[in-house]
């Protein structure tokens, strides 16, 4: 049997779809985004966000299983509306992006994200618990960030994390955000062409590598301190967006 990927793309496929999955299955997604940034480092990173929503559905079935009915409607009601609305722009802006727009946007985003989660300048927006236009907001970002770059984790935990949600009302919420939005994508990314035989053949080959991946996750977030994970993660987070950034930026204006 061929392999679909082979060495470095391998192994950066692995290791994004493990960290993705334990972000999926136990620590509220925020590491969604580590996903195509790593796999765009040895691909198109048009072809790694089709390579990788099957497979981020795929363990949206596996977390909802695992943490069914704790979400809180009240915000999934908030945010997976704007959230359509914010896959739409994605979509209808998509044609405009080559590889190298999408590098940039990637590498902003990851970095963005990274300097947020360390200097948390979403406080000083705040007062008190974001409310339904916040919600709505966000929910948009999640959106359009989502489909750009499977990237929605971090925008949408700006509204959640200050609801002061149980641990597991916050996990199951956004497992429940996200299979709304990861669904709805696979509708323009099929119009949009992405899921062809190679891409759909590499998904299918890294199913069992996903499912371990989430069942890890479930048994982690019990165990294992959230604030070591995630500061270890965010740093790998701001390193590939640098390294994203000069690439696209060195074609586009090298």
């Amino acid at each position: 049997m061929v392999l679909p990927l082979e060495g470095a793309a391998l192994l950066a496929a692995v290791a994004a779809v493990v960290i993705v999955g334990i972000s999926k299955g136990g620590f509220g997604g925020n590491l969604g985004l580590l996903g195509v940034p790593l796999m765009a480092l040895v691909m198109s990173p048009v072809k790694a966000a089709a390579i990788m929503l099957p497979i981020l559905c795929f363990m949206d079935l596996m977390a909802l299983r695992a943490w069914w009915g704790r979400w809180d409607l009240l915000h999934v009601r908030r945010m997976l509306p704007a959230a359509m609305l914010g896959i739409l722009i994605g979509a209808l802006g998509f044609r405009h992006f080559n590889a190298d727009h999408v590098k940039l946007i990637i590498g902003v985003l990851a970095i963005g994200f990274a300097l947020n989660h360390w200097f948390k300048p979403a406080r000083h927006w705040q007062r008190g618990r974001p409310g339904r236009v916040a919600g709505m907001f966000w929910g948009g970002v999640t959106g359009f960030t989502s489909f750009v770059s499977h990237s929605g984790g971090p925008p949408a935990n700006i509204y959640l994390l200050p609801q002061g949600l149980d641990k597991a009302v916050f996990q199951s919420t956004m497992v429940l955000v996200f299979i709304g939005v990861n669904y709805v994508k696979l509708v323009p990314y099929t119009l949009l062409g992405q899921f062809n035989t190679e891409n759909l053949w590499t998904s299918l080959f890294l199913l069992p590598v996903a499912a371990a991946g989430v069942l890890l996750g479930v048994w982690l977030h019990r165990r294992v301190p959230e604030k070591l994970f995630f500061q270890l993660a965010y740093v790998l987070l701001f390193l590939t967006g640098i390294k994203l950034i000069r690439d696209g930026a060195g074609v586009l204006f090298g």
